[in-house]
């Protein structure tokens, strides 16, 4: 509608949408499509990021932190076949499923079977991708195959590929420095290409692009690109996986996750080293001597020896010209100046007394940015026991919901990709698994087991644990899982073997009983300090 038809002070319009507030005036910005807001920044971003988590104290813990809340040492495989599906008795299911987790660990836990680089184990790969994933706003694990050998019987090997190296071909439109800038065209097939991934008419990824080379890499060998296709099309299987957030509808490139904090973080990284500077200087005993002898007749920097009250060695040093001129400090010293000279000593004074507050608040809002609160982002719990748990169940959140995230994008298709191997090498039987859909997602199911949220006083929470299995709220396998990320079938088979043990030594195992009435005195209210 024309501006001169448009009603006037009608809703947003007198608010957030207003043209005449003073304070919005300024404010006229213009989004663009995703690949426009994205794209065409993410190469600047990407290396903001990367030196930002490299030279940032903050940067670094935040990345950091997600990286062993969400990984740690890595996310273990779980199966969990879908057994009314596919007509197996409890016995039979968890026999299947012990097996497969023997021969998928068998193939993970050495780095030269499952890294085409030989260089990383898989849970080694879970935090290099998410590492990347964080720094650079996406990552591309590659799918390769090689030969199978004595020791390996699994031809799958997972290549990660930086974000950097994923844009669109020069022949095609790409550009050198900014390869999202300008997006290019398919020639066979009329796809669009945006920032190195093709997408049909329907806007469906069909296929990435991979560079041989890095942008800015020192090299002398020819930049060539590599097109592969999203998903082979004899088996259905991913070739490629591409591990990103997504924060736009058609978007089809990853933001760095520190992108909504680069400029605070430099400001405070800036901040702290001039206050460092400022300390130092401070720490220096700097003297002026002032004279009114001519300049050229004086010395450049000549302050005796060096050595405090060191001897002279030479009885004839005094009556040396520049010798007249040397000034030097010592224990006990008493030193003549002469006619009209004076000494004055630097006094540096940079106030920095609001130093922690200034820097407390700015940790405070670039920790709302990233989602991790102030507590977990400096790793400083002094305040009371409710907020500092508040703080850990509230990242928790967050990192929980990334961690579905990263295995929705990366554990689970590489190991439903290796599944397959294993079940067409027959090392693993799962009839009906190439036939039926359906079968193959119950034979394919899994959980990943990871980094438990850890607790702050363990008796309140155990109770608390066994009073809701008590009341049918949760199972003693949501427990286990959810305190330590253990298998309860498990731990009951080795509590059977323990507490016969017990029973032939003699003594005896007594369960702990939780009374729901009891008043614990030792808990000691709700805001008790820590």
């Amino acid at each position: 509608m024309p501006d001169s038809t448009r009603p006037k002070s009608r809703g947003y319009s007198e608010a957030g949408a207003s043209h005449i507030r003073r304070a919005l005036k300024g404010f006229t910005p213009q989004s663009g499509a995703p690949n426009e807001d994205i794209d065409w920044n993410n190469t600047t971003l990407r290396q903001r990021g990367r030196i930002l988590y490299m030279s940032s104290p903050l940067a670094t813990s935040a990345v950091n932190t997600n990286r062993t809340k969400v990984v740690g040492v890595g996310l273990t495989l779980k199966s969990s076949i879908g057994r009314e599906i596919l007509g197996l008795s409890p016995e039979a299911a968890k026999l299947w499923q012990k097996h497969t987790e023997a021969e998928f660990r068998l193939w993970a836990d050495r780095k030269q079977n499952c890294d085409a680089t030989g260089m990383n184990a898989f849970s080694e790969l879970q935090q290099l991708a998410l590492l990347s994933w964080l720094m650079s706003g996406d990552v591309f694990p590659v799918f390769k195959h090689y030969p199978v050998t004595p020791a390996n019987p699994y031809s799958l090997r997972i290549h990660l590929v930086e974000a950097d190296r994923i844009s669109t071909p020069m022949d095609y439109g790409g550009g050198t420095l900014y390869p999202g800038i300008t997006d290019g065209r398919n020639p066979d097939n009329g796809n669009r290409i945006f920032d190195g991934v093709e997408v049909d008419a329907s806007g469906m990824v069909v296929a990435y692009y991979i560079r041989n080379t890095y942008p800015w890499q020192i090299t002398g060998e020819p930049t060539v690109w590599t097109r592969i296709e999203a998903y082979g099309k004899e088996t259905g299987l991913p070739n490629i996986l591409h591990i990103m957030n997504s924060e736009r509808c058609d978007q089809y490139r990853g933001v760095s996750y520190l992108a909504q904090v680069v400029e605070p973080l430099l400001q405070l990284r800036r901040y702290t080293e001039s206050a460092l500077m400022a300390a130092l200087v401070q720490s220096f005993f700097t003297a002026w001597i002032v004279t009114k002898t001519d300049p050229s007749e004086i010395p450049i920097n000549v302050v005796g020896t060096g050595d405090i009250a060191a001897p002279e060695t030479n009885p004839d040093a005094a009556s040396l010209p520049a010798a007249q001129n040397e000034y030097e400090m010592g224990p006990g010293t008493v030193a003549h100046l002469a006619e009209s000279e004076d000494i004055k000593f630097g006094s540096p004074n940079i106030p920095t007394t609001g130093f922690d507050a200034f820097v407390n608040t700015f940790c405070k809002l670039i920790g709302a940015g990233m989602n991790i609160p102030y507590d977990v982002l400096v790793k400083e719990y002094n305040s009371s026991y409710s907020s500092a748990r508040a703080a850990l169940m509230d990242a928790w959140e967050d990192f929980r919901m990334r961690r579905k995230w990263f295995v929705d994008d990366f554990c689970q298709p590489v190991y439903e990709v290796w599944l397959a191997e294993a079940v067409a090498r027959g090392r693993i039987k799962a009839p009906g698994f190439f036939s039926d859909p359906l079968i193959r997602a119950a034979w394919c199911g899994a959980r990943w087991i990871g980094p438990t949220q850890g607790s702050l006083d363990p008796l309140k929470e155990a109770k608390a644990a066994v009073l809701q299995i008590q009341h049918g709220l949760k199972t003693h396998e949501q427990v286990t899982r959810e305190t330590g990320g253990g298998d309860w079938d498990e731990n009951v088979e080795q509590l059977a073997a323990e507490n016969q043990k017990l029973a032939a030594a003699g003594a005896e195992f007594i369960p702990m009983q939780v009374d729901p009435n009891e008043n614990d005195e030792s808990e000691g209210g709700a805001d008790e300090s820590i």
